[in-house]
């Protein structure tokens, strides 16, 4: 739940200024139709939802909060730099959080069958939010010695703020690729759909169709429309 909310928030702040603002629903969809169209959109939704899940669970259990899982302890001994630093701080455990996300989060799109383009697509997707969590994971350290001498460090690994983390995916989100599905051999692969496009990295978004211009009101496809300002399509 708290991994949910927190992805909506930040959804909410990164598109707070654009056309479809992270509009969300009440109920089981909790972005609405949008979240299942196969655009950009979907694709952050996608990659933000995932990366909040394994964020939320990580910082639970750090805090003490599940019986299953605390720090991560693989992390132990003295740095291969020297400078008496040791590791024996209460490191987030972030393989836990991610492997939990991978559990949940992929599930639904694994019951499809990864033949799916669909599912292909935010299979990927979630995997690069999970991918944006981990790769900016960073140190902190605490001195010990006499005066503050600093001459032992105990050092840990810790999460990003999940603000850092929602920057990088809306960067992600404005350089997305578009894709196209083809059967090579017995494998389902997304292609780049132009070849001026560069070739995506596991870290990058991908998406299936274009966005609609979200200034009209469509219930069909779960679009509110752009209301209290001009809303200019180009």
């Amino acid at each position: 739940q708290r991994g949910a909310e927190l992805a909506v928030l930040e959804c909410q702040h990164q598109f707070h200024a654009r056309r479809w603002n992270c509009s969300t629903l009440q109920g089981l969809q909790v972005f609405g139709k949008v979240a299942t169209q196969g655009t950009r959109e979907s694709a952050f939704i996608h990659a933000i939802s995932a990366a909040s899940i394994a964020f939320a669970v990580t910082r639970a259990c750090s805090h003490g909060e599940l019986h299953k899982c605390g720090c991560d302890c693989k992390i132990q001994g003295v740095s291969p730099e020297g400078e008496g630093r040791g590791w024996s701080g209460c490191s987030d455990n972030l393989p836990y959080g991610i492997a939990f996300s991978q559990a949940f989060v992929d599930s639904p799109e694994r019951s499809r069958g990864v033949s799916s383009s669909r599912a292909l697509m935010n299979l990927h997707n979630n995997e690069a939010g999970r991918k944006a969590l981990l790769a900016h994971m960073k140190v902190e350290c605490k001195c010990h010695g006499v005066s503050g001498s600093c001459e032992v460090r105990t050092c840990w690994k810790v999460m990003p703020p999940f603000r850092q983390v929602g920057n990088v995916l809306k960067e992600k989100f404005e350089g997305a690729t578009e894709v196209y599905p083809k059967r090579v051999g017995s494998r389902e692969l997304l292609l780049p759909k132009s070849s001026h496009f560069k070739p995506y990295t596991a870290h990058d978004l991908v998406y299936l169709l274009a966005s609609p211009d979200f200034c009209d009101r469509d219930p069909r496809h779960g679009i509110l429309g752009t209301s209290g300002r001009q809303c200019n399509q180009t």
